[in-house]
């Protein structure tokens, strides 16, 4: 887990050492914000809720939500006067809810672009595209040409890549999810030239089409496959352009569909949120990370989150 991690997106950087200070201090001061008192912080979505509980809403990616409900899980029990509320519904929604209040935290499964710097961003960990066939699918690779191919519908039958003599059944991803646009963005397509057969929202959506048929293909998060392979699911992860997707490949960006998994928060964010965020980040949840088959960014535990 100690290999390069991949090249930065635009306008993400690290803090020097004077920053790692303050950033220990303003954390510190979240956990003891939350341990000696039981109102609300200021803000439209962090409150108190039962019995006096502060309440942190957190909602967006599909991608990141079994992470993160897990992560909250642990630290509500480590804090028992906060409560995490964690929603999935795709990254759009978890920026548009940021900004409209009704989240405090968004989870989005990709880097911010320059137009979305009205929010503030913390990178958590990486993550890659996995495309998966069923398990009695023969094919052992494909190349992005191919998958370009796939997708266009060039390629509609599985003979060509050295499967049978099958139609191919294309899953894709619904609009509004990270993962669509990695996906298109990484293929060069644009959106209207996909001839899918089928279009699912969540991850687990995508999987359960292709466990269910075994001429289907389909493009889920790495995280998301490897657990439900790891469960027992008919699954397998193709290798794109000969690499397979793995910590190493990740890290170093050599898979060619890697992507950044970001959390964001109004400019200012209450010490509560402050507090949550850097437990995401600190090696108090690298198991989960790992668990989950992700990426996590790496010096979580010494120094401030990259932040954008």
């Amino acid at each position: 887990m100690r290999s390069r991690r991949p090249e930065r997106h635009n306008g993400e950087r690290f803090f020097g050492n004077a920053a790692s200070r303050s950033w220990a201090a303003l954390a510190a001061a979240g956990l003891l914000w939350v341990a000696g008192c039981g109102t609300a912080a200021t803000g439209r979505s962090t409150d108190a809720g039962v019995h006096g509980a502060v309440r942190i809403v957190v909602s967006g990616s599909s991608t990141i939500g079994p992470l993160l409900r897990e992560v909250a899980g642990r630290y509500e029990r480590r804090h028992p006067g906060v409560r995490v509320d964690v929603q999935t519904g795709g990254s759009a929604r978890g920026l548009s809810d940021v900004r409209r209040g009704l989240s405090d935290i968004g989870m989005v499964s990709r880097a911010l672009t320059e137009a979305e710097r009205d929010v503030r961003g913390y990178v958590i960990g990486f993550d890659a595209i996995a495309v998966i066939v069923h398990a009695d699918n023969p094919v052992e690779e494909l190349s992005m040409e191919q998958l370009r191919e796939v997708y266009r519908g060039s390629i509609d039958r599985w003979t060509p890549l050295g499967g049978r003599d099958e139609p191919v059944v294309v899953v894709h991803k619904a609009e509004g999810r990270s993962t669509l646009e990695m996906f298109l963005r990484a293929t060069g397509l644009d959106n209207r030239e996909v001839r899918p057969d089928v279009v699912a929202g969540e991850n687990e959506q995508v999987i359960k089409s292709v466990v269910a048929n075994r001429s289907a293909i389909g493009y889920v998060s790495l995280g998301a496959a490897l657990y439900d392979i790891a469960d027992g699911a008919p699954i397998r992860v193709l290798p794109l352009d000969g690499v397979l997707p793995d910590e190493n490949t990740v890290r170093s960006g050599t898979y060619p569909i890697t992507r950044t998994l970001t959390l964001v928060t109004r400019p200012q964010p209450a010490p509560a949120v402050t507090a949550f965020l850097a437990f995401v980040r600190s090696a108090d949840s690298a198991d989960l990370f790992a668990r989950w088959h992700f990426v996590q960014e790496v010096s979580a535990t010494d120094r401030p989150p990259t932040v954008y």
